[in-house]
C-alpha cells in the first residue's frame, strides 16, 4: 500500500512559542504526532544508528549521556539527556551555531507521541524573513521519513528524495502545506498574520527550489533534505 501522506500530515501538530537561554530570547519550535508503535520500538528507531541511517541519516559516535554524535553532512552535538525510552536533549551544533534539540515519548491510546523540541537563540533577520518553517519544515521531512520508516521497516533508505522525489508533485505540495502550517503555528503565537504569511511563502519557494541558496548554511538544517 503507498504511504499516504496527506494523512501523515493531518496526524502533525506544530507550535511556536518563546524561551530564554544566558539572558537572550529563544525561539522554540515544537512538532510532534502520534505513532503506531510502542515506546521501545520508537526508541529503537530514534537510537540505533543501522535504524536511523534508514529515514533520517547515518550518524557516528559515542550515542550516550555525555557523549558526542555526528550526522553525516549535517549536524553534530553533545548529548546531555538520554533517559530510554523516554527523552533525549542534545546540543544541535550546524554551522558554526549551536541550538538545542529535545525529544520526548509519551504513551496516547494504543501509540507513542513524539515530540520534538528545537530552540535556538533569536537572529531577527532570518527568523523575520523566513520564519519558524525554516527550521520546521526540515524536521517536518524527518518526522515524514520516520512515518514512512514504520511502516516498512524493510525499505531501505526511507527517505524518498534519493529519487529525486524532492521536485515531485507531492513534495511540492508537501513543502506548501508544511511551510503554510508553520505560518499559522506563527501566527497563532502572536506574529501577524500577514507577516507570518509571507515568510511562510519565502520558505515554500526555497524548499520547493524556487529560491535556491535565499536560506545559505541554515536552510532545512532540522531534518534536512534527507528526511
Amino acid at each position: 500500500m503507498p504511504f499516504d501522506l496527506p494523512d501523515h500530515l493531518a496526524m502533525m501538530s506544530r507550535r511556536v512559542t518563546s524561551g530564554e537561554r544566558d539572558g537572550q530570547t529563544t525561539a522554540v519550535i515544537n512538532a510532534s504526532r502520534v505513532y503506531p508503535t510502542d515506546a521501545t520500538d520508537l526508541w529503537d528507531a530514534l537510537t540505533q544508528p543501522e535504524r536511523l541511517s534508514r529515514w533520517f541519516l547515518p550518524i557516528s559516535g559515542d550515542l550516550r549521556q555525555g557523549g558526542r554524535y555526528q550526522f553525516k553532512g549535517n549536524a553534530g552535538g553533545s548529548i546531555e539527556v538520554c533517559e530510554p525510552p523516554k527523552t533525549i536533549g542534545a546540543t544541535w551544533e550546524y554551522g558554526g551555531g549551536v541550538s538545542w534539540v529535545t525529544v520526548r515519548l509519551t504513551q496516547e491510546g494504543g501509540g507513542t507521541r513524539m515530540e520534538l523540541e528545537h530552540e535556538a537563540v533569536v537572529e531577527p533577520y532570518f527568523m523575520g524573513h523566513y520564519g519558524p518553517g525554516a527550521v520546521g519544515v526540515g524536521w517536518d521531512q524527518g518526522f515524514m521519513g520516520l512515518a514512512r520508516h514504520l511502516e516498512d521497516p524493510s525499505v531501505f533508505p526511507a527517505s524518498p528524495d534519493v529519487d529525486g522525489w524532492e521536485k515531485s508533485a507531492e513534495a511540492l505540495a508537501f513543502f506548501r502545506t508544511t511551510s503554510l502550517a508553520w505560518g499559522q503555528a506563527a501566527a497563532e503565537s502572536g506574529t501577524p498574520v500577514d507577516e507570518a504569511m509571507v515568510a511562510a511563502e519565502r520558505t515554500r519557494a526555497f524548499y520547493s527550489g524556487e529560491a535556491a541558496g535565499a536560506m545559505g548554511g541554515e536552510a532545512g538544517e532540522g531534518g534536512g533534505s534527507s528526511s
